[in-house]
């Protein structure tokens, strides 16, 4: 089979044609498709432009144009190793921020440059903040009074997250002759006009191979496993956010990601922990993992991890995250025991009040 820049037999292109027409410019791609004489070739590599009947890939060989009555095949992939590691090692910390952007994915969002400005209704930080991949593209002063201007019309303080390394995590990672990462470039300028760390938000990335997983624990006797496209009111009343009720907002952040399902241990008719799956830009991802106090110590988190790992593996998804709050000693513990290695943590800043 000929490539135009790819290999099929390493990218394993999937078969949803449309998955490709709903990436962002930017977003790391393979495209199968038709050339001349009938033949099937792979174009792999960042999608630049995207219209009604035709998308560009840029490859290492150049810029691929492919209509799109000729595309066979296509998917999200993740973005190129930065460095000599295994796949859940290999990304950068920017590049990884940007994969698990798509997993909680809010509904109002706009690009500023590099900066991905995002809001969810107040629901999350990591929904309603300033993502920085790179570089405003404006002055200083235009890029803040930008993000003031933006929030305020939500109702909501202007943040921004921060990315950065972690002892034992991957080295941060710089993209300019200053030596510094787009997330320490955004820092370095929220903090010269006083914004301030929250308190209490600081959070650890954690990352595994996905087919380490899967083994998992037994699920205990009497207790049942099951799975859905959407969250039902057994999944939602198990699911405490902060400890609170999970409010209507955050329904469609819930079902944001390219691809997501939600598990369910039950007792009967009771659901007593719960866990959300999720796969876009080629990995795994895992968030909401709750245990109702009653069940805890009998193995029900490692079940949730276990199921959630055989179905993004069995949705090409060769490595897994997830969040943790940097003071979750006691997730984190299991988390490690697991499997998973620190890969980055990251805070928020947040703009004094005007």
């Amino acid at each position: 089979m000929g490539a135009d820049g790819g290999d099929d037999a390493r990218t394993g292109v999937g078969t949803d044609r449309d998955d490709v027409w709903r990436a962002r410019a930017g977003r790391r791609v393979v495209v199968r498709h038709r050339v001349a004489g009938g033949r099937l070739a792979d174009a792999l590599g960042d999608l630049v432009d995207v219209t009604d009947v035709a998308l560009v890939v840029r490859t290492r060989r150049g810029d691929v144009r492919v209509l799109r009555a000729d595309i066979v095949a296509g998917k999200v992939v993740p973005p190129r190793a930065s460095r000599a590691a295994p796949p859940h090692l290999a990304l950068s910390v920017t590049d990884l921020v940007a994969v698990m952007a798509l997993h909680w994915n809010p509904p109002d969002q706009v690009r500023l440059g590099g900066w991905w400005l995002r809001a969810a209704d107040g629901f999350t930080n990591r929904a309603n903040c300033v993502v920085p991949l790179g570089a405003p593209g404006v002055g200083d002063d235009e890029a803040l009074g930008f993000v003031h201007e933006w929030f305020a019309a939500r109702g909501l303080p202007a943040q921004l997250s921060v990315a950065g390394p972690v002892d034992g995590g991957v080295p941060d990672d710089a993209d300019g002759p200053d030596g510094a990462s787009p997330a320490a470039r955004a820092l370095a300028l929220v903090a010269a006009r006083g914004w301030q760390v929250v308190e209490g938000a600081s959070a650890l990335v954690l990352v595994a191979p996905t087919a380490e997983l899967r083994g998992g624990a037994d699920l205990p006797a009497g207790l049942t496993l099951h799975v859905a496209d959407a969250p039902d009111a057994g999944w939602r009343a198990t699911y405490r956010y902060k400890g609170e009720d999970l409010p209507e907002r955050a329904d469609p952040l819930l079902l944001s990601a390219p691809e997501q399902a939600f598990w369910s241990v039950r007792d009967g008719a009771r659901t007593v922990a719960c866990a959300r799956g999720s796969v876009g830009g080629g990995w795994a991802g895992v968030t909401a993992v709750e245990v109702d106090p009653a069940y805890r110590r009998r193995g029900l988190a490692r079940v949730l991890l276990a199921a959630a790992a055989r179905w993004g593996w069995s949705h090409g998804a060769l490595s897994t995250y997830l969040q943790t709050a940097e003071t979750n000693t006691a997730a984190q513990a299991l988390y490690l025991s697991a499997g998973f290695v620190p890969h980055h943590r990251y805070d928020y800043v947040r703009a004094p009040q005007r």
